[in-house]
């Protein structure tokens, strides 16, 4: 019984240090450009868009499908980036173990 006690008290701290973990994720923010800078994106790791930039020497308007395809360039990078620290900070308390609900 001891060592249910003591599997539980772990249980609890990792529980803490992911919820300590997980705030702390969420208030980052990362950053994807395309076009050489001409777009840049902020996201936090929530993976909410936070800022948008286009420089306007890059908006052309016959030929729009340029400047979309950077703006989705410059969010998916910031995408992934937020999203494998995210997943690589929580292995790190997890030890690897996928736990469901937890990002």
């Amino acid at each position: 019984m001891a060592n249910m006690g003591k599997l539980m008290k772990q249980a609890q701290q990792m529980q803490a240090k992911m919820a300590t973990l997980q705030k702390e994720l969420e208030a980052r923010e990362f950053q994807g450009s395309a076009g050489g800078g001409m777009v840049s994106v902020t996201v936090n790791g929530k993976q909410e868009l936070l800022n948008l930039k286009i420089n306007p020497e890059c908006v052309d308007p016959s030929d729009v499908e340029v400047l979309e395809d950077m703006v989705k360039v410059a969010i998916n990078q910031a995408m992934t980036e937020s999203s494998e620290t995210v997943s690589s900070a929580m292995s790190k308390i997890t030890g690897g173990l996928n736990i469901p609900g937890m990002f």
